[in-house]
């Protein structure tokens, strides 16, 4: 059963409705970044494995998640509610019949959820990504799937913000087959730690700048 590993950092609010929209055979990893508001605790009496990274940043999380999980497919996904579970066989479905190595979930956002500035730091790294590899990607989302044991052999180092875009220029580095998959992306619940701040995304800029310089 493919493993969901979701990162979380005080998503208490939001984890209810992520975990009861999980399809049948996905398993759900929490990995607790942090949390002050009881994310971990509530995710554990909902039947989500737990897992606790106390090392703060994002990739972090999802290195934790990905080292912690157990079947050959692996899922990523924010767990703030912006994200739909239910779209995860859509975009897990040509990894799983061989015809791409690598599937983001490419965001169609609702009025309103994705803010003017995020919206265009995703598409000027989506624009450098593509003149400097000539991959053409329209988002870099934090919905995505591949398989585990390739995904530990790409050896992502970055475990902060930066681990998105490390994980797409390895796979392409190596080679990878990268497509895209369209998800809704809605207005996450509670207040963002990234996309709805614009010191936020100044941060998660500045980690892939690092990324891109390396």
């Amino acid at each position: 059963m493919p493993d969901v590993v979701l990162p979380v950092l005080n998503e208490s609010e939001a984890i209810p409705w992520v975990l009861e929209r999980m399809p049948a055979g996905y398993e759900p990893i929490v990995v607790d970044n942090g949390s002050t508001d009881g994310s971990g605790a509530l995710a554990a009496r909902l039947g989500a494995r737990v897992v606790v990274e106390p090392t703060p940043g994002f990739g972090a999380a999802c290195f934790a998640g990905l080292c912690a999980a157990d079947d050959d497919l692996v899922c990523f996904m924010d767990c703030d509610g912006s994200l739909d579970p239910a779209d995860l066989p859509e975009v897990a479905g040509p990894v799983l019949d061989g015809s791409a190595d690598l599937v983001l979930g490419s965001r169609m956002a609702d009025r309103g959820a994705w803010p003017v500035h995020a919206r265009l730091a995703n598409r000027a790294l989506c624009l450098e990504l593509r003149r400097r590899t000539g991959v053409r990607l329209r988002d870099l989302g934090p919905m995505r799937v591949a398989h585990r044991a390739r995904l530990l052999e790409l050896e992502i180092s970055d475990r902060r913000f930066g681990w998105p875009l490390e994980m797409v220029i390895k796979a392409m580095a190596d080679d990878w087959r990268i497509t895209e998959v369209p998800v809704r992306y809605r207005a996450r619940s509670g207040r963002s730690k990234v996309t709805g701040t614009v010191t936020g995304t100044l941060q998660a800029l500045r980690d892939m700048g690092a990324v891109l310089r390396e």
